[in-house]
């Protein structure tokens, strides 16, 4: 995990629930997990959304909305989500600005890295998770951190 204090780059795309969203405007005030992947529908990814899924009421309970990000286009994102019964938000990135705005294109191969983002309530990045779904350890030490630093990401506005 790399810690920063940066804040968010802004962003405007379409996507299952706003369109289109802004980063900044929708989000306001709110806490915000930024998940980076390559694909929908493909082995890995499915199951890093799947945890996402899993944990929604964790995250929710701490007032942190969850944002999924990949290259997939809108269409495909509302197949993804209905599939899975996603209680949180895709967001088309089909020319990668985004992944570009962040860090997370990978030019050689022209995908989406697999990055999570953690902000808090001002959008200052708090946490920068890289390949944490490729193995268990990964994903507890991040919630671990986010429950540790709970009272720091969701200050009240």
């Amino acid at each position: 995990m790399q810690i920063l204090h940066n804040s968010a780059p802004d962003f405007e795309a379409q996507s299952t629930g706003f369109n289109p969203l802004q980063l900044y405007r929708d989000f306001a005030n709110q806490a915000l997990i930024l998940y980076f992947y390559p694909k929908d529908f493909t082995p890995i990814c499915t199951i890093e959304t799947q945890y996402f899924k899993q944990t929604y009421i964790f995250f929710e309970k701490l007032n942190i909305k969850i944002l999924g990000i990949s290259k997939d286009n809108l269409d495909t994102h509302h197949r993804f989500k209905a599939e899975h019964d996603l209680p949180f938000d895709l967001v088309a990135d089909d020319h990668s600005d985004i992944a570009k705005l962040y860090g997370v294109h990978d030019d050689f191969f022209d995908m989406t890295k697999r990055i999570t983002y953690l902000l808090d309530n001002t959008h200052t990045i708090r946490g920068i998770y890289k390949s944490v779904f490729e193995n268990k350890e990964g994903i507890e030490n991040m919630v671990q951190q986010i429950q540790e630093e709970a009272t720091k990401i969701v200050q009240k506005p």
